[in-house]
């Protein structure tokens, strides 16, 4: 028997028409994410799988997971057994979205299969809407979508339960999902239940494995080539675990120390070979040689012990930046981070945080405009029992509470609506947090990062940003700089791709010279975005020119421009955000909310550059 809800069926049906819903009746959660899909042009009326990877591509995934598949998959042998006799599907996806195994009832996989949900398959909210394994990924939480609570069609007729697994790192490495037709309501009860004891039994075993690794390292040791040259291994994060007698005699402690910390102007690295897992064949240290530093000799950037995990490359302006966050990363300051949107500025956030005092407390990072109005308050400051409609019974601790003792980051602070703006401004200054229908304030110790691609002192000029919150958040301003003026890292970004998804592959020089010669208003999102479509498209071969040119985005109207460059009133930035107006209204049949939505602009934003550019 089919379980219709008909209000619930109107309830979707508005939503996806006007974008009008009901917050009193749904799940929270559920409503964020469909917030969200509409804003990121999700199509409801299909969400059949779009990217599904060739049998190569999950190979090459598989093994990259393959110490997550080998842990889970006495597990999921053993749930299996339990629901043989039900129509379901276990899976199991990466950190990324990416089925890597499912296995269940014939029927079943059959109906699943009509909609490309398969292995291999991206199942995340951005592609297919609204689901299970795409919501956990997003909001790190156990979850239920039920029938019509997914966003797109093709999945309305499932129930899915996921929840999140992490490693002894506490970093998500993938999630476990139970899926039935909503007609097969026999277990329905227990199938959250059942995914989180599993997820839990997955990330005890990875503790136990890296015990295991430990030992493996501390083996390798008797391996290790010329003892009388200083020597050590490091685990996976560069934690020392075994030197050398050499070093002992330099050192007199040096064990479980991070690397970075031990080398200064007068050591540093000469070698640095990865240690392979002889089980899971994944990366578990390095064997580390070091050597004295000549003190005339020019020594390369960086030369201090600041952490950055990303690409530095050979850009001035960024080696620039990098050495003022290593100055902010010792103070307590507040710091505003400007930069074009895909620069990195989370990552440059996440730098200053591992490199303050408060590297071993919480990171909790924000977006404050991917957050519907109507949540922030509750998504920042929580809210105690009953406070409204829908509310847990436990209450819900606010993002600021979560970050205590470590940094929050506000992400697009200019989003910020301007009902929220007095409370965020009160928490800055007191430093409590007063949660949604409490009355009690919440101490809170934060040090607070905020982020934003928009001229917060212009949103001051135009009333839309307190003047008084304005001050207590411009404070420690880094500007970083957009891809194009560091576009000879451009090689080492490919490189850092590669590496990253062990993509065995090699860019001839013209295809560098065509990169190079882009101007990248995505900037490195941009950048890694064709270098995914590629790597899925091509495997190991390499495009041609011309098919390289159609997909970057805006080659066709850069040289268009570049051909005028002189010729109007507008800048050449001017001209290029012009362009991307214009295209996005055209993409949208000029619907001006879906048009702001995807460019990550207010609507009135929207509507003063249109008659900035003589587009009205």
């Amino acid at each position: 028997m089919s379980i219709v809800d008909p209000l619930k069926h109107e309830i979707w049906r508005r939503f996806v028409r006007e974008g009008v819903l009901d917050h009193g009746r749904m799940n929270k959660r559920i409503e964020e994410s469909w917030y969200i899909c509409r804003r990121q042009n999700v199509d409801p009326y299909d969400g059949k799988g779009r990217i599904v990877l060739d049998s190569q591509l999950l190979t090459e995934r598989r093994k990259k997971n393959q110490r997550l598949l080998q842990i889970a998959a006495p597990i999921l042998g053993h749930l299996e057994k339990v629901f043989q006799e039900t129509k379901s599907i276990l899976l199991l996806a990466d950190s990324n979205g990416y089925v890597l195994y499912m296995n269940g009832h014939k029927q079943a996989m059959n109906k699943a299969e009509a909609i490309k949900f398969i292995e291999g398959v991206k199942w995340t909210e951005d592609e297919v809407g609204t689901n299970a394994i795409g919501t956990t990924l997003r909001i790190r939480e156990p979850i239920t979508v039920t029938g019509l609570e997914h966003y797109s069609l093709a999945s309305q007729q499932w129930v899915c339960s996921a929840t999140p697994i992490y490693d002894e790192k506490k970093e998500l490495v993938g999630i476990i999902d139970l899926s039935y037709p909503i007609d097969c309501s026999q277990f329905s009860n227990h199938a959250l239940a059942t995914v989180v004891a599993a997820a839990y039994t997955i990330e005890q075993q990875f503790h136990m494995r890296k015990k295991d690794d430990m030992l493996e390292l501390l083996k390798y040791s008797s391996k290790v080539k010329n003892p009388h040259f200083p020597s050590m291994i490091c685990d996976d994060q560069g934690k020392i675990v075994w030197i050398n007698h050499c070093l002992r005699s330099f050192f007199a402690s040096m064990m479980d120390q991070p690397l970075e910390e031990i080398c200064d102007k007068n050591l540093r690295i000469k070698t640095k070979t990865p240690i392979f897992s002889s089980i899971y064949h994944d990366l578990i240290g390095y064997e580390v040689t070091l050597q004295k530093t000549n003190h005339h000799e020019a020594f390369p950037f960086p030369t201090t012990i600041y952490h950055f995990e990303g690409v530095v490359g050979k850009s001035l302006s960024f080696q620039n930046l990098l050495k003022i966050c290593e100055k902010v990363a010792k103070t307590e300051s507040t710091v505003c981070i400007m930069g074009e949107t895909g620069t990195g500025k989370e990552l440059i956030a996440r730098s200053i945080h591992q490199n303050s005092v408060r590297k071993n407390e919480p990171f909790v990072a924000v977006n404050c405009g991917a957050i519907p109005k109507e949540l922030i308050g509750s998504e920042l400051f929580g809210y105690v029992d009953g406070a409204f409609t829908g509310a847990k019974r436990t209450g819900h601790k606010g993002k600021f509470v979560q970050a205590d003792g470590g940094t929050i980051f506000l992400d697009e602070i200019g989003e910020i609506p301007s009902e929220m703006q007095v409370a965020l401004l009160r928490v800055l200054q007191e430093k409590e947090v007063v949660p949604i229908g409490g009355e009690k304030p919440v101490p809170v110790d934060i040090r607070v990062i905020t982020a934003t691609h928009r001229n917060l002192y212009k949103l001051v000029k135009e009333g839309k940003l307190r003047e008084d919150l304005f001050y207590r958040i411009y404070v420690c301003t880094l500007n970083v700089p957009p891809l194009r003026e560091r576009k000879e890292d451009i090689p080492f970004f490919i490189e850092y791709y590669c590496q990253k998804n062990d993509w065995l592959i090699s860019f001839p020089d013209d295809v560098i010279q065509l990169f190079s010669a882009y101007h990248w208003p995505g900037n490195i999102r941009e950048l890694f975005n064709v270098l995914e479509r590629i790597r899925v498209e091509y495997g190991d071969r390499i495009p041609s020119i011309s098919h390289l040119k159609s997909m970057l985005i805006a080659w066709e109207q850069e040289q268009e421009n570049s051909e005028t460059f002189h010729k109007g009133n507008l800048s050449y930035r001017d001209q290029l955000e012009r362009e991307r107006i214009l295209n996005m209204l055209k993409k949208t049949n000029g619907n001006i909310g879906e048009a702001a939505a995807a460019l990550n602009i207010s609507r009135s934003t929207l509507y003063r550059k249109l008659k900035k550019y003589k587009l009205s």
